[in-house]
């Protein structure tokens, strides 16, 4: 392993945790919500998503939420946008960066957004070009990295040619001008094994630096891939608050990994997040009674108070 001693961790619980949670929030609780996140050492928070409200009713308040945070110099706010008129509502909120998706799976993007991967990647040009001219940081985030809940989980037969495809779409948004690529195990199939297999492919021309990793933990298998990222020198790491967003592929299945398991991990390692864990499980429980939802952090559960 590197002997990179900081990690930094990106909080997606109030998006992409909220928008898979059948529960809805309010506005007030989810401004109370980042600003708590933000205060616990966190500083890099998904706030908020500018799609239709018909397809994700949960963010249908984001320009509100995004308006009402009271913000810390430190903390980046950032905005899912995935069209230009996302984009100006994105900017009407005041998002400190924004993000746009793409997949590795045509049968993902075809079905999720009505349009190929070419499609959906030419669809970001404009908003890459304004982002450009305002000094906007871009994230990219590629879904699906290890499999597709319409094509199934990566097999040995197919997973060279799967994996190309991942450095494709993920090489096409770094030339874009997004400085860092998020790759997404969107249904939480991928195991170590595979996950070594993809970074070998990856790393071999996109530097560690411009990758992080966004796993769900549907399979249980979520630090035991992020482990393996950080063997391999990815020091970003996306996580949500109790494990929030089921994974909506899979019915009853936890989706993301917990923000408290994964600080849990790596305080054991002796590797620094500038993150209060105490904190963060104190938050972890009371959003998870406030989706009367049981806390889907292994950690916040055993150390609850």
């Amino acid at each position: 392993m590197s002997n990179k001693s900081t990690v930094r961790i990106v909080e997606v619980g109030p998006r992409d945790g909220l928008q898979n949670e059948k529960e809805m929030l309010s506005c007030n609780d989810k401004v109370q919500l980042i600003e708590a996140l933000a205060k616990t050492g966190i500083q890099h928070i998904e706030a908020g998503s500018f799609v239709s409200p018909k397809w994700v009713p949960q963010m249908a308040d984001s320009l509100q939420v995004m308006q009402g945070i009271q913000r810390l110099d430190n903390v980046r706010y950032a905005a899912l946008t995935p069209n230009m008129k996302g984009f100006q509502q994105a900017l009407e909120a005041g998002a400190s960066e924004i993000a746009i998706f793409a997949a590795a799976s045509e049968s993902f993007s075809q079905k999720n957004i009505n349009c190929s991967i070419e499609e959906s990647l030419q669809r970001f040009i404009p908003i890459m070009d304004q982002a450009k001219k305002l000094n906007l940081p871009v994230r990219g985030y590629v879904s699906c990295i290890l499999g597709c809940p319409y094509e199934g989980a990566i097999t040995q037969d197919n997973a060279q040619l799967y994996f190309t495809q991942v450095k494709y779409v993920s090489q096409r948004l770094l030339d874009m001008g997004c400085y860092e690529v998020s790759l997404g195990d969107t249904i939480g199939t991928g195991t170590p094994g595979f996950t070594e297999q993809l970074l070998q492919v990856l790393l071999s021309d996109i530097p560690a630096a411009q990758l992080a990793v966004h796993f769900h933990d549907t399979y249980g298998q979520a630090l035991a891939n992020i482990l393996i990222a950080l063997q391999n020198g990815i020091f970003t790491i996306d996580s949500s608050i109790a494990g929030l967003g089921g994974c909506p592929y899979a019915k009853g299945a936890s989706g993301n990994v917990a923000t408290e398991d994964v600080l849990y991990m790596l305080q054991g390692m002796g590797i620094e997040t500038g993150i209060h864990l105490t904190e963060v499980i104190k938050i972890g429980n009371w959003i998870s009674q406030k989706l009367n939802r049981v806390n889907g952090s292994k950690v916040g559960l055993a150390l609850q108070q």
